[in-house]
């Protein structure tokens, strides 16, 4: 009897001849690369250095495109960026010691939020591994230690032959459910080391599956079908899974209104009847929750932001599908199923029993208009009327980025994405500088449609060199820069917390000019212009800024009332 897995494909004449006779001049910088195209990678970002050079080099004899940026975190953004975009694993090549270091605060971002992202890092050569100190330029005691406690998995390469197995190890992992960065590294001296292996022309492309257990999804169906108040949270998870259409449909059946996180924005369509839309934070939607007898998490692991900075205190039984089995139950008793999103929701599609509840809309339509009603009594028409200018000025199948700053905290809550897959902000790690180089990778995923930056001036001066790359490149990003002369969000946090702020005011450059000097047009603007100069820059190819100085106020923190 013969096994598929016993079947082993064999070369053609062509193939054996090449691999018999491959070309002559490649090292293990070759070897990256190849196995790079060879699982389907048309595009690596990164910057060189003086141990990654071997890497640098091999790409003049590949299809690779490269897309250099000028700091290694930034380049870590925007590899993070294509990585959401596509769906596919983002090659990320660094250098070693400082330059690796460097992208840590980017990969923590991409695994909060599920994006798979491939770093690829030099070492010091091979004897300097394992320890002690050798006084290599660059040198780390442990440069995987550094890395082990942000990414999904570490691979340490040692001789030219163990690279094709690491990098397609570290590729599968980045895009198995949770999808992740992961961190390969290659000594210098096995980039550079000459190889007459093979030219590496195929690999296992294919992740691992993430199927949900039957026994559970049959439970989480009778719960789900016999509910009489079921409501849905919608995470990150729907989005990266490629979900949206299931739990429409799953939603549909059960009659269940959906609420979406931060990291979910776009999963259900926002004027949907049953949509409770992404006011997660306020009060009146966090009674809602609480007052569900059945409660489905999908994808989420009702995080601070999720759980209203957990007050959140569900009352009736909570269902969690949640592929990161570290978020399983970690803030909630539920009935866990460690899953991915998808699969998950087609196993429960094919299970529950359709329900019919004409009420739920209605409930909803009550929901929201106590959510407007509430926004409306704190006199906050200005942000209200500069994040409406955005969504009417960006086109509705464009992607937007959002960096951590006071209008972002807004789009949150109340920015239509207007799909799945087109709003991405900083929230999972929460650091700052993320929003204009995650666009310029999202420019690179798919240059046919405008992108949209949005920083506070506090964010916009971690990535402000990167006006070089957008340049260089002719990537079709909009930056727009809110200008309030300062970290404006922790001014207020300060304010709030201890009657005034220190170590928040900030001298800042004149953007305009400062774009302009990059050979960026820039333009200087109003909230009563800004809908009609932005839609002018996201309209015009190439890179722009949209400068709008103003100083802009959060709503009341919902969870004090």
């Amino acid at each position: 009897m013969t096994h598929d897995h016993d079947l082993v494909l064999r070369p053609t004449p062509a193939q054996t001849e090449a691999a018999l006779n491959p070309p002559p001049g490649r090292g293990g910088g070759d070897l990256v690369v190849e196995t790079l195209a060879a699982l389907g990678a048309t595009t690596v970002f990164g910057l060189p250095g003086q141990h990654a050079l071997g890497m640098f080099d091999a790409l003049r004899r590949s299809d690779l495109r490269y897309v250099g940026l000028r700091v290694e975190n930034n380049a870590g953004f925007a590899a993070d960026a294509y990585g959401r975009i596509t769906g596919e694993a983002a090659p990320l090549l660094l250098s070693t010691g400082p330059g690796a270091l460097t992208s840590l605060a980017a990969l923590q971002e991409a695994a909060a939020a599920s994006a798979p992202v491939l770093a690829i890092s030099s070492q010091v050569p091979t004897t300097g591994l394992g320890g002690g100190r050798h006084g290599y330029l660059h040198e780390l005691p442990d440069q995987a230690a550094s890395f082990r406690g942000v990414v999904k998995s570490v691979h340490t390469v040692r001789t030219p032959s163990q690279i094709p197995s690491a990098i397609e190890a570290a590729w599968k992992s980045a895009l198995s459910a949770p999808h992740g960065p992961v961190w390969v590294e290659v000594p210098q001296d096995v980039l550079l080391a000459p190889t007459a292996i093979p030219v590496v022309t195929g690999g296992d492309a294919f992740p691992e599956e993430l199927p949900p257990r039957p026994e559970l999804t049959a439970v989480a169906a009778d719960l789900l079908s016999k509910a009489a108040r079921p409501a849905i949270i919608a995470g990150g998870g729907v989005i990266r899974a490629d979900a949206s259409k299931k739990l429409r449909r799953l939603a549909e059946t059960l009659q269940a209104p959906v609420v979406t996180t931060p990291g979910g924005k776009g999963a259900f369509p926002w004027t949907h009847p049953l949509s409770l839309q992404s006011w997660i934070e306020d009060r009146h939607t966090t009674d809602f929750l609480e007052d569900a007898d059945v409660l489905l998490v999908v994808g989420s692991g009702l995080g601070e932001l999720s759980s209203n900075y957990h007050t959140f205190k569900p009352r009736g039984r909570i269902i969690q599908i949640e592929a990161d089995l570290g978020k399983l139950e970690s803030n909630h008793p539920a009935l866990g199923i460690h899953a991915d999103a998808r699969l998950a929701l087609q196993a429960l599609l094919e299970t529950v029993t359709e329900r019919e509840d004409p009420t739920a809309p209605e409930r909803v339509r009550a929901l929201l208009a106590k959510v407007a009603e509430r926004i409306a009594a704190q006199e906050l028409a200005l942000e209200q009327d500069v994040l409406a200018s955005v969504r009417r000025a960006l086109p509705a199948d464009s992607p937007s980025f959002w960096d951590m700053t006071i209008l972002a905290y807004w789009a949150w809550s109340a920015f239509d994405a207007k799909g799945p897959n087109h709003m991405h902000s900083a929230q999972g790690a929460g650091g700052l500088g993320y929003a204009f180089p995650a666009a310029l990778g999202a420019a690179v995923a798919d240059p046919t449609r405008p992108v949209l930056a949005v920083s506070g001036d506090g964010g916009a001066l971690y990535s402000i060199a990167e006006l070089a790359t957008a340049r260089q490149y002719g990537l079709n990003v909009t930056w727009l820069i809110v200008d309030d002369g300062g970290y404006g969000i922790l001014r207020e946090y300060m304010t709030d917390a201890f009657g005034e702020a220190s170590a928040t005011e900030l001298t800042r450059p004149d953007y305009v000019a400062l774009a302009e000097s990059f050979g960026v047009p820039g333009v200087r603007t109003t909230p009563e212009n800004l809908e009609q100069d932005l839609a002018k820059q996201l309209a015009s190819p190439g890179p722009s800024v949209v400068l709008l100085p103003a100083v802009l106020r959060m709503f009341a923190p919902t969870h004090l009332d």
